[in-house]
């Protein structure tokens, strides 16, 4: 195994490669790594979306096919190997000004949908989150669609239905 070699990865993205002993081969490079790499490389604010949201939470053990996030950048797609990350426009009220756990929650609520948020994934999010976390998403969360603040004040309540 060289020692110090940088592999590219996108053109301006660059890695030192990582190697497991276990494998005995060089890692694929993390895409949640690189996407953030493009967003600090562009200027932009990214927030995982859909089932990535929900991937990086733990509340989905599938890795999505394709890695996307929400920015206030432009729509745009890159790939590496067999990697797709995907970047989409959103406004920036839905992730300009809030911490970065509560854009992710409030992402993998959107990709829940109200009508499969049941008690059970309510208690899901509510044990993800400290009360630290849990009094700023209130704070964060209240300009938000009104379904998704109401789903919030449910799962900062300790996942109480009332």
């Amino acid at each position: 195994m060289e020692e110090n070699v940088i592999r590219r990865i996108l053109r301006g993205v660059y890695e030192y490669p990582e190697y497991s002993d276990f494998l005995k081969e060089y890692v694929a490079p993390s895409p949640s790594k690189i996407a953030k790499a493009l967003a600090r490389n562009y200027g932009w604010t990214i927030v995982p979306n859909g089932d990535t949201a929900l991937n990086q939470l733990g509340l989905s053990t599938q890795v999505p096919a394709e890695w996307t996030y929400v920015s206030d950048g432009p729509y745009k797609e890159y790939s590496y190997d067999k990697t797709i990350i995907r970047f989409k426009h959103t406004a920036n009220r839905d992730i300009s000004h809030l911490s970065h756990k509560t854009a992710l929650i409030i992402q993998a609520i959107r990709a829940i949908g109200k009508e499969n948020m049941d008690q059970k994934m309510i208690n899901k999010f509510s044990r993800l989150l400290s009360e630290e976390e849990k009094t700023n998403i209130l704070t964060e969360g209240q300009y938000m669609t009104a379904w998704v603040y109401e789903l919030i004040k449910r799962i900062c309540k300790g996942g109480s239905s009332s």
